[in-house]
């Protein structure tokens, strides 16, 4: 890992496209502004796990799944429609 120190208003750049600046410190809060091209996703690093442990398990479901949710959904009409 490369560690750097920075002041406010300093950027640190990743490659041609990425700016890191240190917008502002508060104690022991630092806020950090980031310029990256759209195509360059950027989150915190929880939201990030996040997305990842949602998208394995969207990842691990089996095709039945999504036909017994089909045939429930079918069911809910069929009784809506009745009713």
């Amino acid at each position: 890992m490369l560690v750097l120190s920075r002041q406010r208003d300093q950027t640190i750049m990743i490659g041609d496209d990425i700016e890191i600046t240190v917008v502002d410190i508060r104690g022991d809060k630092v806020r950090l502004g980031i310029n990256a091209p759209g195509e360059v996703p950027v989150h915190r690093k929880e939201v990030y796990d996040a997305i990842k442990r949602e998208n394995r398990a969207a990842a691990s479901v089996r095709p039945e799944d999504i036909a017994n949710v089909t045939d429930v959904r079918k069911k809910e009409a069929g009784t809506t429609k009745q009713g």
